[in-house]
Parts: structure tokens; C-alpha cells; sequence
């Protein structure tokens, strides 16, 4: 049975559909492959979308939210296909060469692969529900049928774009079997995160993070084996000049955060392993166990941060010092700018975390609107910085999600004597969308801010692409919430919480913000090439969507908006 037009949409999916829309009528002629894969990525998703929401139980997800799959699976494929259609402008300027081109096709085609192997498993899993005469659950043939259709027009779509890049049909071959390798990596580790962290995260939200995570560790991977052994995957899988492309700061923070992967499964192995012929029983074991977790923890963390990552950065790039003293050295080129913002920096967390933590022990303001100090907080960290210090400000994010990361195992692990103190703390700022198996509200506004930035490195002819996380967040969601909190009343939604004057006002704050900020950057000496009405598509499409999403904002709205301002 077909899906009717009233089921099919919903305020988020239209929002979605204007997002997708907008993004392919900006696309050249050249890129009508891409166009086509996005296309039916994105009515694959939705069907899905459809029948999962017909059978929550099948998921362990975050109550109070709605599934989330079709933004889930176009938001990463939208954002590379923007980049795309910005490098394409750059190619026909003659300011990139046609390598860093193929690169982001293939990134495109990576997320994409990533999508479309999650919604596949999705629809397998609720497809085995309908054999089984699941009561609450019903999937027709007509379904199957159009989604196979899906699959298999995208695959062959993927198939011909990829053949007019590669130079022989065993390129083609290889790029596909990486391609493949995306997908079914995405697959599990969704498995996994849905299985180890029930309840924390709506299938969107998990398919958005593990798509991210195989999308850029698969980069550090490919980049890492055609150093190593090019004889065995060719330079142009990934770049042909991808080592040369990457600068000293992108390796640092990509060198930071693999050493932490690394730790944190060393360390989960060496406390079973110490459990295991140890015991950890009775009451002598336990105190053993914790006065020896924290030296563990220490050592651990200090041997592969300063021996095992930088060994991996050395062998990406070539580094004329040891990378912690490039760090260093990077710091004191400019001593006095950034020694500056080190202080400026300190000086407001600690003034404004000291407060906001008294305020929420004490007082009876809601903590939705305690949680918003914070995003304007990052605005009077990361604006200034971002100004006039934007490589530095490129490491200092490394640097606090590598702190945030190593906070939140020390919180999970309640390392000694810290530990306890940090979920004490961390607990008073969250929501319902926080558990006590992880918290993701700080991770998300930090990479919410840093994305856009990192992500505008290189060629950009876009000036405002790097401040959408600190708009959509730092002021647009926060007057957002403040002004419909306080003065809202007619509501989008008779369920929702979200209203109409708080989203006018969200809008209105981040045009305002952007015409104050143009001029700004026009004195500093960027060249403005954006008229005023994508910057008005781009604004109001984020703002509508943080008016009728459910999931995560800080993780989806900043990309949104990157993807509309790079068009």
C-alpha cells in the first residue's frame, strides 16, 4: 500500500525537504549525478523513516524524540555536496586543483555510502518485524519494491560517477570495495552505539555520529595507508597530493583525538585484564583497584599521547620537530596575541562556571535556560577569536574536545579523585536528553562551534561558513529559547514547546548578527562575494528547523546552516 502525501509529512521532513531542495537547485550541471544520489537517498530515508516510526519498540532510543532518519541520513551527503559545489567554483577560478576536487567527491560518496548502508539495515530489521507478525507493525511489498529501486538506481549512479574519476576500471573497482567497507563499518558500530547506550540517542542522532566517526577516522585510515604503502592503495583514492593538502594543525588534532581512541580501548583492556587475575570481589581487591586505576590511567594516557600519536603524525606529515614542540612553537610565534586569549579564555570559564554551577544548585531557573548562558558564553570566546587568531582558535578546539573526552572517561570510569566530582558537576547542567551512561550536550555545542570552522579550512569564498555554528547556536538558538520561554504563545505544534515568537526571534537575532558582522569582516580585509537573499534562505531554513526538529539541535542545525552558506 502506498503512503499517503498527510502521512508522509511532518513540520521537520518539510523543513528537511526545503534544506535538500535549496542545496540541489544551486547544483552545476557537472555534479547531476550527485544531485540524482541525494535524490533518492532522500526518499529512501523517508520511506524508512515512515515504518520505523510505525514500530517504535524495535529501538532502544531517546524518549521524547521522533526517529529522525531522513535528517539523520542526508545532513553529512548535503554538507559534502555543498563543499563540493564551493570547490567546483574554485576549480573554475583555477584557485584549487582537480585533485582536491576528487577528494570531496569521495568523501560525498562515503557519507552517502554511510546512509544508505544504515537505512538498509533499518529496513531490513523492520522488514524481519512484518515476517513475524509483529502486532504494531505492518511493511508492504509495495515498499520493498520502491526501496530496492532506490538502492539499486543509487548504486548505479555511484557506480558511473566514480568510473569518470577513476583512470582505470581496477580504480573504480577499489574505490567501490572503500565505499563498501563505509556502509557495513557504519552498520556496526550503530549496532553497537544503539546496544551500549540504550534510551541516550534517536536512531538519527546515532546515524549522524557513527557516520561521522567512519567518514573521518576512514580518512586518517586511507591517508594513512597510501603513506605507508602506496603500491597498495593509489594516492588518488583519497587526494592525489593528500599528505601535502593536510596542514600541521589538521594532523595534530587528527593525531590527538586517534590517541585517544587508542587509550580508551587500552585502558578498558588493562582494567579486565587486571580484574581478571585480580578479582575485584572482595573489599581488599576494590581498594587495590582503586588506588592502582588512576596510575594506570595516568600512564596510559601519558605513554600514548606523547609516544604512540606522535609517531602517527610524524608519519602523515613531515614535521621538522617533535609535534608537542611544533605546538609550542605554533603558540610562541605570536606570544603575546594568544598567550592573551589563553588568559582571556580562562578568565570567563572560570568566572562563568563558578556562577552558572552556584545558580543551579540554588536557584529555580529552569535549566534549559541555564544551559543557554553557556552558548552565549562560547559566543564571547570563539567570535573574537575567530576574527583575528582563526588558526590558533583551530587548535584551542582540539585541544577542548581532547579535554572534554578525556573528562568524560575520568566521569564514566569515576577515576579517583576526580571522577566523582566531574559527574557531580556535569550532572547539574543536563537534561532529558542527557543519561548517565554519557553525556553529549557540551560535546555537541563545542563541535557544533568547531565544525564549521575546521570544515572551512582551505579554499572559502564564503565568509560567513565559518561563524554558522557560533550564529545557529550562540545567538540564534538562544534567543530562540529565551524569548519564546518568556514571552511565547502561539505554539508551532500542540504538542511542541517550541513557539512562533521565539522562532521569529531567532531569525531576527542571527540577521542581525550577520549584518553587524559583514562590515566586520569587510574591514579585516575579506572579500564579500554572498548576497543577501541565500543568507536569508539559509538563516530562516536553520531556523525553521530548530523549531520543528526533536533531535539534537547543536549537532544538526550548525551543519545545516554551514551547508546553505556554502551555496
Amino acid at each position: 500500500m502506498a503512503i499517503s502525501p498527510s502521512k508522509a509529512m511532518n513540520g521537520e521532513r518539510a523543513v528537511v525537504l526545503i534544506f535538500v531542495l535549496r542545496v540541489l537547485s544551486s547544483l552545476p550541471l557537472a555534479l547531476l549525478p550527485h544531485a540524482l544520489s541525494l535524490s533518492l537517498l532522500s526518499l529512501f530515508s523517508l520511506v524508512v523513516e515512515i515504518r520505523v516510526d510505525d514500530s517504535p519498540s524495535l529501538f532502544k532510543t531517546r524518549s521524547g524524540a521522533s526517529s529522525g532518519i531522513i535528517l539523520g541520513a542526508v545532513t553529512l551527503p548535503t554538507v559534502m555536496l555543498s563543499k563540493l559545489i564551493q570547490l567546483s567554483r574554485a576549480v573554475s577560478l583555477q584557485q584549487i586543483e582537480i585533485g582536491e576536487l576528487e577528494h570531496m567527491t569521495m568523501q560525498f560518496w562515503a557519507a552517502s555510502a554511510c546512509s544508505c548502508g544504515v537505512l538498509i539495515f533499518l529496513f531490513i530489521v523492520t522488514w524481519c518485524a512484518a515476517n513475524n507478525k509483529n502486532p504494531h507493525f505492518s511493511c508492504s511489498v509495495w515498499d520493498a519494491k520502491f526501496s530496492l529501486s532506490c538502492v539499486i538506481l543509487y548504486s548505479a549512479v555511484c557506480c558511473i560517477s566514480l568510473a569518470t574519476i577513476s583512470h582505470t576500471g581496477f580504480n573504480t573497482a577499489l574505490k567501490l570495495l572503500w565505499l563498501l567497507c563505509h556502509g557495513f563499518a557504519t552498520v556496526k558500530l550503530i549496532q553497537h552505539l544503539l546496544s551500549t547506550f540504550p534510551f541516550c540517542a534517536s536512531i538519527g542522532e546515532a546515524n549522524l555520529v557513527t557516520s561521522g566517526l567512519v567518514l573521518y577516522f576512514g580518512d586518517m585510515l586511507a591517508c594513512t595507508i597510501s603513506k605507508v604503502c602506496r603500491l597498495l592503495i593509489p594516492p588518488e583514492l583519497v587526494s592525489i597530493r593528500y599528505g601535502i593538502k593536510r596542514s600541521e594543525i589538521g594532523i595534530v588534532i587528527q593525531g590527538v583525538l586517534l590517541g585517544l581512541l587508542i587509550f580508551s580501548a587500552v585502558f578498558k583492556f588493562l582494567i579486565h585484564l587486571w580484574e581478571y587475575f585480580w578479582g575485584a570481589n572482595n573489599s581488599e581487591s576494590r581498594e587495590r583497584k582503586e588506588i592502582w586505576r588512576p596510575l594506570i590511567f595516568l600512564t596510559s594516557l601519558g605513554f600514548i599521547m606523547i609516544a604512540v600519536a606522535p609517531s602517527w603524525m610524524m608519519i602523515v606529515l613531515d614535521f621538522d620537530v617533535h609535534p608537542v614542540l611544533w605546538i609550542f612553537q605554533f603558540i610562541f610565534s605570536e606570544p603575546f596575541k594568544r598567550l592573551s586569549l589563553c588568559i582571556y579564555w580562562l578568565v570567563l570559564i572560570y568566572a562563568s562556571v563558578l556562577r552558572f554551577y552556584n545558580i543551579s544548585k540554588n536557584s529555580k531557573i529552569e535549566r534549559i535556560l541555564l544551559r543557554k548562558y553557556y552558548h552565549l558564553l562560547a559566543v564571547l570566546m570563539f567570535l573574537p577569536a575567530l576574527i583575528y587568531q582563526p588558526k590558533f582558535l583551530d587548535l584551542a578546539f582540539g585541544a577542548a574536545l581532547a579535554v572534554f573526552l578525556v573528562l568524560e572517561i575520568i566521569r564514566v570510569w569515576r577515576i579517583w579523585p576526580l571522577g566523582q566530582l566531574v559527574h557531580q558537576f556535569m550532572s547539574a547542567f543536563t537534561d532529558h536528553r542527557d543519561s548517565d551512561l554519557i553525556i553529549v550536550s557540551h560535546f555537541s555545542l563545542l563541535l557544533g562551534c568547531a565544525l564549521p570552522i575546521w570544515m572551512s579550512s582551505g579554499f572559502n569564498d564564503r565568509p560567513l561558513t565559518p561563524f554558522s555554528g557560533i550564529l545557529s547556536l550562540g545567538i540564534g538558538d538562544t534567543m530562540a529559547s529565551m524569548v519564546g520561554h518568556k514571552y511565547g504563545v502561539l505554539r508551532w505544534s500542540k504538542t511542541g514547546k517550541k513557539t512562533i515568537e521565539g522562532t521569529a526571534a531567532g531569525i531576527t537575532s542571527v540577521l542581525a548578527a550577520c549584518s553587524v558582522l559583514l562590515p566586520l569582516l569587510a574591514s579585516t580585509g575579506y572579500f564579500l562575494t554572498q548576497n543577501w537573499f541565500p543568507i536569508f534562505i539559509a538563516v530562516t531554513t536553520s531556523g525553521l528547523l530548530e523549531a520543528y526538529t526533536t533531535q539534537l539541535d547543536n549537532a544538526f542545525i550548525p551543519l545545516v546552516f554551514y551547508s546553505l552558506l556554502c551555496l
